[in-house]
């Protein structure tokens, strides 16, 4: 995998990032999403692929991505697929962190040290090139705006947004309305960005012990399942705006 073309998690990151006061949107479920936001990438790779609403590694091959390779490597040990809820809620210690420190490195953000209360040391992350947030944020906006069915990417991106909570975020008000509706409706349009969304939803709702019925295991490879609508995210608590704690 080529390193010119940014990942999925790098752009839900960017997605999330407020450009005004360089805090996170959505922080704790914006690290379930970039946990599935990983899958995604590695689906599009060529990687994995989903199994019912399991995920099995069908090509250990490195991609040349250092954080997504150790998903795969951690993928591959499991030794049969896994669910996606059970990877997607299992431990991420860092994992935005981690995004945050690469694309730092690549330039396209850079760290501010300030200090919360007056106190407690924290860094805020602000856009260095926002043409890049914007191309990211146009291609959500000709999706809804078109209705033109857009690439697995958009579509994927889409439906991790509207997992996360970004919906709001991104398209805010009663005027926002008809626009959050088509970002989540946009997940028809891509099969494993529909699994690995759910699967975000399902964690926040503490939901996991039962598998979700696919169309996979009833047939129509796939699309049936993707075709169901998504159910919102859990309602954000107070402070859905969060500072990223400096590491």
């Amino acid at each position: 995998m080529g390193r010119s073309r940014r990942t999925l998690p790098e752009e839900l990151l960017l997605l999330a990032l407020d450009p005004a006061t360089g805090t996170t949107a959505q922080p704790q479920s914006l690290d379930l999403g970039l946990a599935g936001a990983q899958l995604v990438e590695l689906a599009l790779a060529g990687r994995i692929a989903p199994d019912g609403d399991r995920i099995a590694v069908v090509m250990p091959r490195p991609t040349g991505d250092p954080t997504l390779d150790s998903a795969l490597e951690l993928l591959r040990r499991r030794g049969s697929p896994v669910r996606a809820v059970h990877w997607i809620g299992g431990p991420r210690l860092g994992l935005r962190q981690t995004y945050l420190s690469h694309l730092e490195r690549c330039g396209m953000v850079h760290a501010v040290e300030s200090q919360m209360c007056g106190v407690l040391p924290t860094t805020r992350y602000q856009a260095t090139d926002t043409a890049i947030s914007r191309e990211i944020r146009a291609r959500l906006d000709s999706a809804i705006r078109t209705g033109v069915p857009p690439d697995p990417r958009t579509a994927a991106l889409a439906a991790l947004a509207h997992a996360v909570g970004l919906g709001k975020h991104l398209y805010p008000g009663n005027e926002g309305r008809s626009s959050r509706s088509r970002l989540r409706d946009l997940i028809r349009h891509d099969p494993m960005g529909g699994l690995v969304a759910h699967a975000v939803m399902d964690v926040q709702n503490g939901v996991g012990a039962q598998p979700r019925r696919t169309a996979a295991q009833g047939g129509n490879n796939g699309r049936q399942a993707a075709a169901a609508p998504l159910r919102s995210p859990s309602r954000p608590g107070p402070g859905s705006m969060a500072q990223v704690a400096a590491h």
